[in-house]
């Protein structure tokens, strides 16, 4: 009985880890290029009372043995880089990466992250910035007289000067993937950093190579679905109010097991 309260327990604290995935989920479900993000769990060490195949007698074994589990542990949290549904702005600076890769941005100390958020401005000095100003890989000016900007889906840059009837390319977005999109670090700010697990950022260009191709005009929306995360959260809700049983009834167990000399 003391092995069940334990092991509920275990089962009350996953949980809550998985109602604290999907609340941030619900959260962000308005989030220009947002990932879903998905808690997994697994079942913690057993002890065995009897091995699997343990003698029965001099010519049986037993098929199963006894093996009690205890508990179950949060083992990740998996980001769901899923394609997000594409919205039209119309904003000339708005770009949406249909497909694999990621935006690569300069933050002041000179480091590098990366983002699928493609609601970029211009600063002071006519760089392509994020809202918080840091700079678009690699670091484009658009000209001051510049009347209009086109963005290719390879991610070149084009400006439409006075005076001049072609547009005049100013240089190309910086396209970066990684083997795995599910080991980068999430920083906040629709940011994510490379780690180990990630592997190195591989550069190239866009709608090329396995590149995902640039939409100007049009932002990718978070691909968090209400409706699935509302069951979700239910299921969840259901699965911790199990573990409290368990607690309870263990309980309930142990003080009749002490109250019985009354």
């Amino acid at each position: 009985m003391i092995r069940a309260l334990y092991s509920a327990a275990t089962g009350m604290n996953a949980q809550e880890t998985n109602i604290d995935v999907i609340s941030n989920n619900l959260a962000n479900v308005n989030t220009t290029g947002f990932k879903k993000s998905r808690a997994e769990f697994q079942d913690l060490i057993y002890q065995y009372v009897q091995e699997p195949g343990s003698p029965s007698s001099q010519t049986t074994t037993k098929p199963s043995g006894v093996q009690v589990g205890l508990g179950v542990k949060t083992a990740a949290v998996q980001k769901i880089f899923t394609q997000g549904d594409l919205t039209t702005t119309g904003n000339q600076l708005d770009m949406a990466i249909e497909g694999d890769g990621f935006f690569q941005v300069t933050r002041p100390d000179g480091t590098f992250v990366y983002t699928r958020a493609g609601s970029f401005q211009l600063d002071q000095n006519g760089q392509i910035v994020t809202p918080d100003g840091f700079v678009v890989a690699p670091g484009l000016a658009v000209p001051l007289d510049a009347l209009g900007i086109s963005i290719a889906q390879d991610g070149t840059v084009s400006v439409k000067q006075p005076n001049n009837v072609n547009p005049v390319q100013i240089g190309q977005l910086t396209a970066v993937r990684f083997a795995n999109n599910g080991g980068l670090r999430a920083v906040g700010q629709s940011f994510y950093e490379e780690t180990l697990a990630s592997g190195p950022p591989v550069t190239g260009i866009f709608s090329q190579n396995g590149f995902g191709r640039i939409n100007q005009g049009f932002l990718e929306s978070s691909n968090v679905s209400v409706v699935e995360q509302v069951v979700n959260m239910i299921t969840a809700q259901r699965a911790y109010e199990a573990s409290s049983k368990g607690i309870t009834t263990a309980d309930e167990m142990l003080s009749q097991a002490i109250n019985l000399k009354r």
